[in-house]
Parts: C-alpha cells; sequence; structure tokens
C-alpha cells in the first residue's frame, strides 16, 4: 500500500485553546524540535493560561501537514517602540527564558520555517524581538532568504555548561582553578555547620514537596521582603505547583536540595528538554549567605550532572549570572532584535527606537531606587 500523500505545510493563526485540544501533536512537535526548549512547550504555556499568566485565546501561528504540527510560534501584538505604530512580538513571561518558535527537526523543518516566515509576514507587522539566541538561528536565516530586514536591539551571553565525560574531567579542564578553590573552601565551612546533605528529585520524585520547600525558603528571603516571591501571589505560587508537577513527556520537572542538618537550606527547580536542563529558580538560606549554600548548590548540581548523567548541558537561563560565569565554562548569545518585512518599516530605526525606549526606562528606575532611598 502506498502511503499517504500529505500536503506542503501551511501556517495558520490559532489560539492555545485550540492547541490544547490536541495535546498529542504539540508533545510530538516539542519532542522532535531541532532546538528543542521548554519555554513553549504544552506543560509552560497551558500552566500560564491555567494560573492567568496567559490567555486561553493567546494567538500562535501553527504550521501544519495534515495532523502534524511542524512548527509554533506564540505572540502578539501591541505598540512599538515609543509608543509608535503597531508591532508583532513573540509571546514573553517572566517565566520564559527564550522566544524562539519551536520547529521540527529533519528534512520537515526548512519547509516547515518557510511556511511560518510566511505566516508572519501575512500578519503585516514587523517584530521585536527579545530573548532570541542568535548565532546559527535557523529562524534568522529563513527571514533572510525572504528578504526581511534585520537589526540587532543588544545582547548578552548567557553562561550554560556542556557536560564532559566525568566529573573529573571538568574539574581538570576548568579555565577558573581560583573559583573551584574557592567553593572547596566554602564547603569545608558548610561542612563545619553541620551534616550537609544533597537531594535531587527526579520526574517520579517528591515533587511537590520540594516545590513547597523551595517557595518557603525564596518567601523568606529579600523576594519575599519584596513582594515578589512566587509565594507571595496565588496565582504564581500555583503556578510554580503545576509547572514542577510530577510526570512524563517532553518536559520533565526536577529539584536539587541541599540540606543542612536535614533543614534545607538551597533549592533549585529545573524543567529538563531536548537533553537540556534549565535551571529556573533558585533560593538559598540568606541567614547563611556567609557559607554561600546557593553557590554550594550550583556546584553539587554539575556534580550530580556528570555522575547521574540526567542531562547533556545546564542551562544558567539567566540574564546575568556572577555566580555562574566563573562555573560554567560556554556561552550561549541571546538576543534581542527587530525584523521587518520586505516593504515595512526599517528595522534599523526601531531598533533605534527600542534602545531609546530601554534608556528611559533605565534612568526611570534609577531615579524611583532614589527617590525611594531618601
Amino acid at each position: 500500500m502506498a502511503p499517504p500523500v500529505t500536503g506542503a505545510p501551511a501556517c495558520e493563526v490559532t489560539t492555545l485553546a485550540a492547541l490544547s485540544r490536541k495535546p498529542g501533536a504539540w508533545d510530538a512537535l516539542v519532542a522532535r524540535a531541532a532546538a528543542p526548549t521548554p519555554d513553549y512547550a504544552r506543560r509552560v504555556l497551558e500552566a500560564h493560561r491555567d494560573h492567568g499568566l496567559a490567555p486561553a485565546d493567546l494567538p500562535c501561528l501553527a504550521v501544519r501537514s495534515g495532523p502534524d504540527l511542524l512548527a509554533l510560534l506564540p505572540f502578539r501584538i501591541g505598540r512599538g517602540p515609543l509608543g509608535l505604530g503597531r508591532i508583532a512580538r513573540p509571546f514573553a513571561s517572566p517565566y520564559l527564558t527564550v522566544t524562539a518558535p519551536l520547529v521540527a527537526a529533519g528534512p520537515e523543518g526548512a519547509p516547515a520555517l518557510a511556511a511560518l516566515v510566511a505566516g508572519m509576514r501575512g500578519l503585516g507587522h514587523a517584530w521585536w524581538w527579545p530573548l532570541l539566541p542568535v548565532d546559527g538561528s535557523a529562524l534568522l536565516a529563513a527571514l533572510d532568504r525572504d528578504g526581511w530586514g534585520r537589526a540587532e536591539v543588544s545582547d548578552f551571553l548567557r553562561p550554560v555548561l556542556d557536560r564532559r565525560p566525568s566529573h573529573d574531567a571538568f574539574l581538570t579542564a576548568h579555565p577558573h582553578k581560583g573559583r573551584l578553590k574557592d567553593l572547596r573552601r566554602r564547603r569545608r565551612r558548610l561542612d563545619e555547620a553541620g551534616a550537609v546533605t544533597v537531594e535531587a528529585v527526579g520526574p517520579d520524585g517528591d515533587l511537590a514537596g520540594a516545590v513547597a520547600a523551595f517557595l518557603t525558603l525564596e518567601s523568606r528571603g529579600w523576594k519575599g521582603r519584596a513582594g515578589t516571591a512566587l509565594a507571595c501571589r496565588p496565582e504564581t505560587e500555583g503556578f510554580a505547583k503545576t509547572l514542577f508537577r510530577a510526570g512524563d513527556g517532553p518536559v520533565t520537572a526536577r529539584a536539587d536540595l541541599l540540606r543542612l542538618d536535614g533543614r534545607v537550606v538551597a533549592a533549585s527547580l529545573a524543567l529538563v528538554c531536548g537533553g537540556t536542563a534549565t535551571l529556573l529558580k533558585t533560593a538559598y538560606d540568606e541567614d547563611l549567605r556567609a557559607l554561600a549554600p546557593g553557590v554550594l548548590l550550583e556546584a553539587e548540581i554539575v556534580r550530580v550532572l556528570h555522575e547521574t548523567r540526567f542531562a547533556e548541558r545546564l542551562d544558567s537561563a539567566t540574564l546575568a549570572s556572577a555566580v555562574l560565569d566563573d562555573l560554567y565554562p560556554e556561552r550561549v548569545r541571546i538576543g534581542e532584535i527587530v525584523v521587518s518585512p520586505p516593504g515595512g518599516p526599517a528595522a534599523d530605526r526601531l531598533a533605534a527606537r527600542a534602545r531609546q525606549q530601554h534608556a528611559a526606562k533605565a534612568w526611570l528606575k534609577e531615579r524611583l531606587v532614589r527617590f525611594r532611598g531618601r
């Protein structure tokens, strides 16, 4: 019997609610994505929806071929830089680390990307894009082929760590020997303070207990006092409990806990997808700041990575991290860009406006800090 003939990939505008009605196709795309990340996976976006962080009618560009979902990009349309005009943006939140679209790997990838770019062009807007891994980006290459203009607003280097053959190999080749020596010294001090244990909780473990320990620890620190800890609002507390729940699928949760005499003094919550563990949230006991429990937990996660091989890469998920800069040797360049379709507004001009808007916000923030400090 001849195989069924499937049509060319086609892009449509759908919604988060509609995507959720076909969970198998969505999960299958995440599992076979060329550059899989948890950010636009079903677990993450449905957690946003269920706790009021994204609307059920959030628009999404979806590329399909028959029943298969080949590419996905949630988006919004709003004001452009400095409030001028209308511009499209990929969906973003404080709990997303990149905004790259999900695109199927293999021979279907290039046609799917071409269809996605055609769908973007069909919206009739330029795009203002934060948190995009830019080096070697297949999306940017597809936009270039379609004649889009492009300008970069800003960029930063995010620390990542690729697993070595062993932990000893990692330590031997580490470029910052002074940092490793400092970590050993800090660990000795923590050991002198009591019995130190490390607990790794996988997707089948007591993640609910680990999340509860994290929420308690975070709320006791400066984020709790500032009202920005996850437990400070019912919607974000519920979001964390849903996001880091136990269970399988293309995205799984894990937690790592550092205990001192049985008490949790540092906690890390992560999502594992496509061989990468994205370390989304960390907290530590600030009363023990001098003993650096948070830093020591990060070092323990590196050790556990090599010993249990739970992932191929650790992603710091940070905008900037003085702590992990010296511990994680590799870097991924994350950019904020503006892209404009053929015949659209000049990308350079839009990028300049975006930089001006950022500068104005930074100035206002500085003024508010000074005012409150009086």
